[in-house]
């Protein structure tokens, strides 16, 4: 995810998510054993850290200040109205005059 765009209060967020995507890939690569305890425990850790990702996703997003607000209005990879029209239709044309 090179270029990604994090504001400051979703850094805690974006690090514990890169984790998760970390040990997701470990766990796929199939450096652990299938039958193993240490792959059993490693899905346990990757649902916890996804239940403590949930949580702190839910903590940052419900206590924004009006300037966090602000950031995420006006978020550089936020869709902008011709994104969702280009999604809809195949053959848009816009006009002006």
């Amino acid at each position: 995810m090179a270029g990604k765009v994090v504001l400051d209060f979703e850094k805690p967020l974006y690090e514990l998510e890169e984790k998760l995507s970390e040990m997701r890939v470990y766990l796929k690569s199939g450096e652990v054993d299938s039958m193993s305890e240490g792959r059993q425990g490693l899905k346990r850790e990757i649902e916890a850290l996804e239940a403590k990702v949930e949580s702190l996703r839910k903590t940052i997003y419900k206590n924004l200040t009006r300037w966090q607000k602000v950031q995420l209005a006006r978020h550089p990879e936020r869709p902008y109205t011709l994104d969702y029209i280009y999604m809809m239709m195949k053959d848009f044309v816009e006009l002006s005059g």
